[in-house]
């Protein structure tokens, strides 16, 4: 694929479960740079931090990272995207894949998936990724967004809530996933066109989205199609958690 996409790591220093998150040691590295020597093995043409915090700043410019230092009051990593393509000067039709800050183990196969997925469904205004969901206690974790889709690969809706809800199976026993439906778990990679990126702040939150605490159903609220393709290699978990980084640290051989 063309390598004109830019990869945008949003890093934010204020973490509720582990604070200082980005800045966390893993095998001798700060764990934002394990993300982006990950995306830097993508076809993206720029690899960008956007951060909150001169220490994350600090650390970047030692690793010899692109980075901006963004405003403090985002309310989403959306919103923070959106003042990085300005900063950058970004035409509206290029394309901006967010990779997120606490992903160091992110493939790079599928950065270059979710951007060419955009580049080939100009009908979309955003692309992301899903895999089959395969435990019925992931079907009733809020903390695993289910996805949709309809016959075209567009989201239909996003969900913590079980979606759909088989009713006959579920009404029969809930400890067994129904048969017959393709239940997905949405993965949190997303591929924009920056012109998207500007009309998501300007429009502000829904009550959709603070309802579930989902900002893609802002685009759905407002009528944009968000194209989902199963991820061709399924990413690690990410580092939500103290017990996260010490998985990731052995992982890496830290």
């Amino acid at each position: 694929m063309s390598a004109g996409f830019t990869v945008v790591i949003p890093a934010r220093y204020a973490s509720t479960r582990l604070p200082g998150k980005p800045l966390q040691d893993i095998a001798g590295k700060p764990m934002v740079q394990h993300v982006w020597e990950q995306a830097r093995k993508s076809a993206a043409a720029n690899v960008v931090v956007a951060t909150d915090n001169e220490a994350i700043v600090s650390a970047c410019e030692g690793f010899g990272a692109n980075v901006l230092l963004t405003r403090e009051d985002h309310q989403s990593g959306t919103d923070r995207l959106a003042e990085v393509a300005s900063l950058l000067g970004l035409g509206d039709d290029e394309i901006v894949v967010n990779v997120q800050g606490d992903e160091p183990l992110v493939p790079a196969v599928i950065v270059n998936q979710v951007a060419a997925n955009l580049a080939a469904h100009p009908e979309a205004g955003i692309a992301t990724l899903a895999e089959p969901l395969h435990e019925v206690d992931a079907l009733f974790n809020p903390n695993v967004v289910k996805v949709t889709s309809d016959l075209n690969g567009l989201a239909l809706t996003f969900s913590r809530a079980p979606l759909p809800w088989a009713r006959d199976a579920l009404a029969k026993r809930r400890d067994v996933l129904p048969e017959g439906v393709p239940y997905r778990r949405h993965i949190g990679i997303y591929a924009y066109r920056a012109g998207f990126l500007h009309d998501f702040v300007a429009w502000g939150p829904c009550w959709l989205e603070q309802c579930e605490s989902l900002e893609q159903l802002r685009a759905l609220w407002h009528g944009v199609r968000i194209h989902v393709a199963d991820a061709l290699e399924a990413p690690p978990a990410g580092v939500d958690t103290p017990e996260d980084l010490e998985r990731v640290r052995r992982l890496l051989g830290a």
